[in-house]
């Protein structure tokens, strides 16, 4: 049972991320992706009167919402048999804690993750900005990064890569540009 315990390696982890791809596929015959899932979830709780959320979800979605439910007990396995930190190289480590970021010992620095972190102005920033910033980037992207890099790209849609260039360049200006400015560390 070590297995359970230990992160798999990538040839492990990738390829079955890979295979549950035309998996969904066939057994589906829909495309997967998290923001999708999210949508359904919103729609079948707190409607509204938003157009977004006005259309027949549960013809849709409700293998999305099965899928968000196993996503959620993953989750749960995953916290309660995986290691107490996360590991990270020695250099990222010493680049955080140049930042002003010490709590290694969860999943998340919790000086930016937790509650007492939104009483903070980069808490504040990190956490309700950037939640905000995901969820807009998803819309106008017409899908998340598990759905266009994990299902876009297995089809071959240009749009999807696009996107995934997009997400990645995103990324690494929020590592190397906005996260020092955030959280006082940038020169």
């Amino acid at each position: 049972m070590d297995f359970l315990t230990r992160p798999w390696p990538w040839y492990v982890a990738g390829p079955l991320i890979g295979l549950a791809v035309p998996l969904v596929y066939l057994y589906a015959g829909r495309k997967w992706g998290i923001s999708s899932t999210f949508r359904d979830v919103c729609a079948a709780t707190f409607p509204g009167d938003i157009e977004y959320f006005r259309y027949s979800w549960r013809n849709l979605g409700a293998w999305r919402l099965t899928m968000a439910l196993g996503l959620i007990i993953g989750g749960f396995i995953a916290a309660a048999t995986g290691p107490d930190e996360v590991a990270i190289s020695a250099a990222t480590r010493a680049d955080l804690t140049a930042l002003g970021l010490t709590d290694f010992s969860g999943v998340v620095p919790s000086e930016i993750f937790s509650w007492s972190a939104l009483t903070t102005l980069p808490g504040l920033v990190l956490i309700v900005g950037g939640g905000f910033l995901v969820g807009f980037g998803t819309r106008y992207a017409n899908g998340c990064t598990s759905g266009h890099a994990i299902s876009g790209l297995s089809a071959l849609r240009v749009t999807s890569l696009v996107a995934v260039i997009g997400f990645f360049v995103g990324g690494l200006l929020s590592t190397h540009v906005l996260l020092p400015l955030i959280l006082g560390g940038g020169s």
